[in-house]
Parts: structure tokens; C-alpha cells; sequence
């Protein structure tokens, strides 16, 4: 039976998990839609070959919704929180390096609408924060697999 305090991060876990499944499902869906669009954000932060532009731009937003998609239907959780931090990681240093560059480019974060995505100290705000919940979730999601595999393992050998 679970205490108090265990039924709290679990309901934590499961805002935190739903939270950042559906911002990533929101950030791929006008990237999916619009992917000449998302290739001209990305080409704009004067970051990746022009050659891998097009293929960053089909790509990303597919992973980035395959993995808001698993986060929401509570599968592979772990794997899906690691690909999500990587790319945060990948974004936060870009969106750094534009700013050391002293450009504001248009993230393309949740709209690859014109103006949509300027602001970049706000940018770099936000996605720490989501990184810091990603961090968070996959630390508490890893944590609970390896209790519930070795609480498997226990009861396999007590039949």
C-alpha cells in the first residue's frame, strides 16, 4: 500500500510525464505540417550543413512526437525522456551559440510562423525548465523500472 508521500510523486510523475509528452506532441505538430517552413528556421541559425537542413526538418518533428506520444501513453518512458533531453540540450546550446552570436532567430519551437518564436533569453528559460522536468522524470521513471524489475525478480523466486 502506498503512503501518502509515494501517492504525491506518483501523481507528480504522472503530471510532469503528461505535461511534457503533450508540450513536445504540440511542438511537432506545425513543424510536421510545415516542414519547408521548419527547414527555413533551421537554416536561419546558420548552425548545420546545408545538405542535413531538409533531413533535420522531416526528422525532429517526428521525434519529437513519437516521444511526446510514448511520454503520454506511459511506454518506454525512460528511452523516450532521454531522446527529449538530448535534443533540449541540442536546442539550448544553439539557441546559446545565436545569442553569443548576437542574433534573436525565430526558434520555430511551437509555430514556424513569421515572428512566432523570437526572444531567445525566454527560449533558453523555458527549455531549461522543460530539460529540468526531463531530467526529473527520467531519473524518477528510471528509478521505478529498476524497483520493479528487482521486485520481479524477488517474487519470481518465491513461487
Amino acid at each position: 500500500m502506498k503512503t501518502d508521500s509515494a501517492k504525491a510523486w506518483s501523481i507528480l510523475y504522472l503530471l510532469v510525464r503528461t505535461s511534457l509528452g503533450l508540450v513536445f506532441l504540440w511542438a511537432s505538430w506545425d513543424k510536421i505540417l510545415y516542414p519547408d517552413k521548419f527547414a527555413a528556421i533551421i537554416a536561419n541559425y546558420d548552425i548545420l550543413p546545408a545538405a542535413t537542413i531538409n533531413l533535420a526538418a522531416l526528422v525532429l518533428p517526428w521525434i519529437e512526437m513519437i516521444c511526446g506520444v510514448l511520454l503520454l501513453v506511459g511506454r518506454l518512458i525512460p528511452g523516450a525522456v532521454l531522446v527529449l533531453n538530448t535534443l533540449l540540450v541540442v536546442f539550448i546550446l544553439a539557441t546559446s551559440f545565436n545569442l553569443y552570436r548576437g542574433l534573436d532567430v525565430d526558434c520555430g519551437c511551437f509555430s514556424v510562423a513569421p515572428g512566432t518564436g523570437g526572444k531567445t533569453i525566454l527560449n533558453l528559460v523555458r527549455n531549461g525548465l522543460l530539460l529540468a522536468a526531463g531530467i526529473w522524470l527520467f531519473f524518477y521513471a528510471a528509478g521505478h523500472l529498476r524497483a520493479d524489475r528487482s521486485t520481479d525478480v524477488s517474487t519470481r523466486g518465491a513461487r
